[in-house]
């Protein structure tokens, strides 16, 4: 609509006055046969400066004329009222000031109903028309050959004017623009946003400078193109609203560039969080896990991390040329659950032949790329036709495999898929894939190296550690063991129950300082000479003695250990300590507490003697023997820890079963990695035989 107070220009009805007329001010006169002056406009006040009342009646060749242009003034009259030919042209006037003017001159024949003859002279100030010529041709020059694309269109939003610039812009001919609107024209861009843009400078006369707009035109519809538009309004001399001029500036090259810096910021953001969040634990499906959130949504709508089952068990140290591939689907992640992610789901296992894509990038050790995936692609990317009907469903419309490659060896593949995002993969995000590929490669590898390290050191520590015992004389008792959480931390916690001669039952708990198989290594022996020296009913200093000497043959290992001898016809404990932490008693009818027990050194320091103690455990009495992973934490002292574990013991008293886990629940700090051992006895009546 145009704005209030102006009228379309297919509407009837008055305009106010204004215009280019009113510009250049345009004069009219006219003169009888004699050359007197009988019609003067107020307009010829201005170029002659002579009133109405002062020309009307006059001569104009004795008012308007010097003397020396009198005679061709005269000729000039004589052939336009005589002939009726016209004359146009420039002649100098006499001004009411005495001076000489240039004025544009128009002269016509009139005749009137009563057949009498006048003639019209139509006048304008030269100067001013020369300088409204040259805005003119000046505007109209500096519009057809502006290299920026300019429109000119009425109140209706219909174009009055387009420049070759704007035809080349929009790649549609000028006269095809000419009383069209821009729906008609560029729908290919937000053409409503444009079109409410134009009314609102036209209602309120406020240009709007530099509006981006992104799209694709007929003149290059294979490329995006970006483009700067202003929109004017147009107004006459006298503030009429003429309808409203656009500019656009063709700004691609600077868009494509701030595009690629923008991606590469981001690609930079997603390396850096990458760096922060792949590779924080030695567990493989967690880096897995890892890497597949942090490339979904930033590179992809759907990821999955498929490492080669052979890889997993270690089995596998290069990559074949050829035949199928069994992969297990570590992680997957999906920017939103849609059919695509239930086709997956992590730990799942699968078998690819030879021709499938993720079987050719392990192989060949490179990226595999789809664009454009069609049918045929999705039977060769999905692990079968029900999840390649899935991933149809959901929209995947292009591919990314990257090798996961570490220490040249082929772990398996990062599989990307786009459905959400309308873009294809291209080699930047190649790029991008490849670096993140290759950075969780190696915290994959070294993961599963870890926990293969770790699950042997369990295994052998576990062994190692004793099963179940006959029955014992007078003496109940319960054990738990669990293993540290990280693989380089398996350790040398033991415990052991031994029957001994004459209903006697030693109790030996102890920790080898340092961690994996070496250290798990050294527990097994030092487990497997307490046995022996036990059989030979020495007192327990004695047999610290021993493991001291021999622990001092352990090349750099140092250990702890109490052990103990319950004697349960006389219900006494024989205890030594080599350094460890002093066990709990918890009588029957008392408050637990800690034995006051001389600590000593640790097995393998050398050249100090060990001490036997000797107290009652009578019938309903508990014994708690522990290694240090149960009380120590990184946050709290020692004693402070011990406190608390008494603490926790004077609480009612639980089954010998449940005793062990409930402890380690209730103490044990969830951010604790080292291994822990327990060992609660507890004496029974003897049975009379």
């Amino acid at each position: 609509m145009p704005p209030e107070g102006e009228r379309s220009e297919n509407e009837a009805g008055p305009s106010p006055p204004g215009g280019l007329l009113d510009l250049l001010g345009v004069a009219a006169i006219v003169l009888d046969t004699s050359g007197r002056i009988v019609f003067w406009s107020p307009q010829a006040d201005d170029v002659f400066g002579y009133s109405a009342e002062e020309a009307l009646g006059r001569l104009a060749e004795r008012l308007l004329v010097h003397p020396e242009n009198r005679d061709l003034v005269h000729k000039l009259f004589t052939e336009v009222m005589g002939t009726g030919a016209s004359w146009a042209g420039a002649f100098p006037i006499r001004h009411k000031d005495g001076g000489t003017r240039l004025a544009e001159f128009r002269n016509m024949r009139l005749l009137d109903d009563l057949g009498d003859v006048y003639a019209l002279g139509i006048v304008a100030d030269q100067t001013t028309l020369r300088r409204v010529e040259t805005d003119l041709a000046l505007s109209e020059r500096l519009v057809s050959q502006a290299p920026i694309g300019i429109a000119l269109m009425d109140t209706d939003l219909r174009y009055l004017l387009v420049n070759p610039a704007l035809e080349r812009i929009n790649g549609i001919p000028a006269a095809d623009h000419i009383g069209a609107r821009p729906h008609d024209i560029v729908p290919f861009l937000d053409v409503d946003t444009m079109e409410s843009a134009l009314r609102h400078v036209l209602l309120t006369g406020t240009p709007l400078i530099d509006q981006y707009t992104v799209g694709h035109t007929p003149a290059d519809p294979d490329h995006e193109h970006a483009w700067s538009v202003s929109y004017y309004r147009l107004e006459g001399s006298n503030g009429r609203v003429i309808g409203v001029a656009t500019s656009v500036v063709d700004v691609t090259e600077r868009h494509r560039a701030t595009t690629e810096a923008d991606r590469a910021r981001r690609r930079l953001a997603v390396i850096a969080d990458a760096s922060a969040r792949v590779g924080t634990t030695l567990e493989v499906e967690t880096t897995a896990h890892e890497l597949a959130d942090v490339a979904v949504p930033e590179l992809a709508d759907f990821a999955v991390v498929d490492v080669l089952e052979a890889v997993l068990a270690l089995r596998r140290t290069t990559a074949p040329s050829e035949g199928p591939e069994l992969f297990r689907a570590l992680a997957v992640a999906a920017d939103d659950p849609t059919e695509a992610a239930a086709a997956y789901k992590a730990g799942d296992l699968a078998a690819y032949g030879a021709d499938r894509l993720i079987t050719q990038c392990v192989h060949t050790g490179r990226p595999v790329v789809v664009a454009h995936t069609g049918r045929d692609d999705l039977l060769r990317i999905a692990r079968n036709s029900d999840a390649a009907s899935a991933f149809a469903r959901a929209g995947v419309h292009s591919y990314l495999a990257v090798p996961l490659i570490a220490r040249n060896e082929v772990l398996g593949a990062f599989d990307l898929m786009r459905a959400g995002n309308p873009l294809p993969f291209d080699e930047d995000d190649v790029i991008l894939a490849v670096e993140l590929a290759a950075r969780a490669a190696v915290a994959i590898d070294n993961a599963r190296w870890h926990q293969s390290v770790r699950n042997a050191a369990e295994t052998l520590q576990r062994s190692l550690l004793p099963g179940e015992p006959p029955q014992l004389t007078g003496l109940d008792f319960a054990s738990y063991y669990q293993p540290a959480q990280a693989s380089n931390e398996i350790g040398g916690d033991w415990y052991d129950v031994i029957p001994l001669a004459d209903d006697k039952t030693a109790l030996v708990i102890g920790d080898v300082m340092g961690n994996g198989i070496d250290a798990a290594a050294t527990m097994g022996r030092l487990r497997t000479a307490t046995c022996a020296f036990a059989d030979l009913a020495l007192a327990p200093d004695a047999i610290l003695q021993h493991l001291d000497k021999i622990t001092r043959g352990l090349e750099h290992y140092i250990a702890t250990c109490l052990y103990t001898v319950y004697d349960p016809h006389r219900r006494q404990c024989h205890i030594a300590n080599a350094g460890h932490l002093p066990p709990v008693l918890a009588r029957e009818d008392g408050p637990p507490h800690l034995l006051d027990l001389p600590t000593g050194v640790p097995l393998g320091v050398g050249g100090i003697p060990f001490l036997t103690t000797t107290f009652e455990l009578n019938a309903g009495d508990r014994l708690l023997l522990y290694t240090d992973g149960l009380v120590e934490t990184r946050h709290h002292p020692i004693d402070e820890r011990l406190d608390l574990l008494v603490r926790t013991l004077a609480q009612p008293r639980r089954p010998l079963g449940d005793m062990c886990q409930w402890l380690v629940q209730a103490l044990r700090h969830p951010d604790d990695h080292d291994d822990v051992a327990l060992l609660i006895a507890q004496a029974t009546p003897l049975t009379p035989t």
